[in-house]
């Protein structure tokens, strides 16, 4: 595995910082371990979890200068991207967002084991937290790594983000349509469409998108809503 992250972080063009390799390469033993007691992921191989794990969470990095910068994981479930954010660039300043505390504390404990310091995790709904003072409008930039339809992203990562910061959405290649749908919502919550950045996943078929919203004006109060009415009537 080793080798596959090296030469797969090459490929995309990035530097690890030294020991990052042999971290992802713990923290994968880790996870492959953790996942026969935890439902934690689907990939076991681990090859794919190299690849479609680690890879395409590094992959965000062609796009985003986080040194020195404060994140926030929305949803993070197994740590990703935000734990191979942190591996790469050591003096990110990482908060881990879940609503399951069993995946937060086996995080921290990945951390301790990887000897990780400076990660936050905070155990709680994430449209909630949103709304809280010292949580909204705060971060430089925040991701999701989530199923979730886009325009239900926007609504519960973009309140995290303070004026001049970005979300990045990672999300499949082909989204156009859900693109177009999400467009008028992120203006609505204060946020401005840039142009998408397209990668392909090193040693794989799978080409992925990260959708960039600049946030440009504070969301308006009210957003983000109950999860059930996000859910019941996404923004459009």
């Amino acid at each position: 595995m080793t080798e596959q992250l090296k030469e797969g972080l090459a490929q995309l063009g990035l530097t690890p910082p030294e020991g990052a390799v042999a971290q992802m390469a713990q923290y994968a033993g880790l996870l492959l371990e953790q996942n026969k007691v935890m439902n934690l992921t689907a990939i076991k191989e681990p090859a794919q979890v190299a690849a479609l794990h680690f890879l395409d969470s590094a992959a965000l990095l062609g796009c985003a200068d986080l040194r020195g910068k404060s994140l926030v994981d929305v949803g993070t479930g197994a740590g990703f991207p935000g734990m191979v954010l942190k591996l790469m660039v050591p003096e990110l300043r990482l908060t881990l967002v879940d609503s399951l505390g069993k995946r937060l504390d086996w995080l921290g404990e990945v951390c301790g084991a990887l000897g990780l310091e400076g990660v936050e995790r905070r155990h709680a709904r994430a449209e909630e937290l949103a709304l809280q003072s010292g949580w909204r409008d705060s971060f430089d930039f925040a991701t999701a790594r989530a199923v979730a339809e886009l325009r239900v992203l926007c609504e519960i990562c973009l309140p995290y983000v303070k004026v001049g910061g970005r979300f990045l959405a990672m999300k499949a290649a082909d989204c156009d349509e859900e693109l177009s749908a999400a467009a008028h919502g992120a203006e609505l919550l204060g946020g401005r469409l840039l142009p998408s950045y397209r990668y392909h996943i090193p040693g794989t078929e799978v080409d992925r998108r990260v959708i960039v919203v600049e946030k440009v004006a504070p969301t308006p109060k009210g957003y983000p809503r109950r999860w059930a009415k996000i859910q019941k009537s996404p923004l459009s």
